[in-house]
């Protein structure tokens, strides 16, 4: 089944700002959180749903993403790119900044807040060969880890529940409140044993191979995330994610425009006086065209699907030839004699008709 829009998840418009989301999420939330709906499937699907939206439509970068190639931009999975796949400890982590102490862990009661690790941030560089493909990437980062020989256990200032309780004497009776701990920072745990060289919350920065499964489509600049594969968090909480951006390099013989390339192609005048066939490359292979007799120079010759895949539709773009009559620099003299003896016939004297095409036609063709 498609997946719905993440807008129309949680009932907002595409130009909804962000305390907007984050209202209409907690809205959802509430209404269909587990401790609210116990063994209710639906209910409990619904709520993945609208986390999921929330988790994308409030991070700038992949709101960003989200926006420009919807659902297949976000693709991926386990180790993949994007949105998907939320188990309830990653939509729970959420919970602190939303609603801070108001719901558990689906059991109830107060939940320890889990600390998420920082993203990373890098580049990647791929030839047009492997945009057109798709592309597996192994890539080194360096992350923060928890370090092996990290040993924690109850934080003794909140007994493990991550908050502290207070009760303050009214006018109107006992009121009784509860605030983050400052001692542990709501995870409930404080460490008791750090490994040489693991700094104060027992993290060490280690080389790490991360698996990059690119889609073919992806363009210049564009921002791919893959979950859990930043920075670890101390204490067993959330990894951050890798942030991809990605680098499209110049290629020598195409120049790309979206999902259509162009491509230069220079025939002599005798070819375009007469006709012929040309053979033109592609990207992985070649193909054979049909230059008509009486080519001009600048006619664009479109080989339909022959382009680069989208990540945000089906099929793929053309390939434009732009053909170019080659006008010789050095001639022979018979080459010349025969050039002059047809100067001044009729044939050889510009005339172009109604249906000949102008240069801003022609350049509105290219990138169209």
């Amino acid at each position: 089944m498609a997946k719905r829009d993440y807008y129309e998840t949680l009932g907002v418009g595409k130009g909804a700002s962000a305390s907007e989301i984050k209202k209409a999420y907690r809205k959802l939330a509430l209404k269909y959180h587990p401790d609210k709906n116990p063994d209710d499937a639906s209910a409990e699907e619904r709520f993945k749903e609208a986390a999921e939206a929330y988790e994308v439509l409030s991070d700038d970068t992949k709101r960003q993403q989200y926006d420009r190639f919807g659902h297949e931009g976000m693709r991926g999975g386990p180790g993949g790119f994007g949105g998907g796949g939320m188990n309830m400890d990653d939509i729970f982590s959420q919970f602190g900044d939303i609603f801070g102490g108001a719901f558990g862990g689906g059991g109830g009661g107060g939940r320890k807040r889990r600390m998420k690790g920082a993203n990373l941030r890098i580049k990647v560089k791929l030839t047009l060969e492997e945009v057109a493909e798709g592309v597996s990437k192994k890539v080194k980062v360096f992350k923060q880890v928890q370090a092996k020989g990290v040993e924690y256990t109850d934080c003794g200032t909140c007994h493990g529940t991550g908050q502290v309780r207070r009760v303050t004497n009214t006018i109107l009776g006992q009121m009784q409140t509860a605030s983050t701990c400052n001692v542990c920072q709501g995870t409930g745990q404080s460490i008791t044993r750090r490994p040489s060289g693991a700094d104060e919350m027992g993290m060490v920065r280690e080389e790490a191979v991360v698996n990059l499964e690119i889609p073919g489509g992806v363009e210049d600049g564009m921002q791919l995330s893959v979950r859990g594969e930043g920075n670890g968090a101390p204490l067993g909480g959330v990894p951050g994610d890798l942030i991809v951006m990605v680098e499209v390099l110049p290629h020598d013989v195409f120049q790309r425009n979206g999902k259509n390339l162009h491509h230069d192609h220079y025939i002599s005048f005798a070819d375009a006086a007469l006709g012929a066939t040309a053979e033109v490359p592609l990207l992985g292979g070649k193909a054979k065209i049909k230059i008509d007799a009486g080519t001009q120079s600048g006619k664009i010759v479109r080989l339909r699907g022959k382009g680069l895949p989208s990540v945000d539709s089906y099929g793929n773009g053309d390939l434009l030839i732009n053909l170019n009559v080659w006008t010789p620099k050095k001639l022979s003299k018979s080459e010349t004699k025969a050039l002059e003896e047809l100067r001044d016939s009729a044939n050889f004297q510009p005339e172009p008709d109604h249906g000949e095409r102008g240069f801003f036609d022609k350049v509105r063709d290219m990138f169209s």
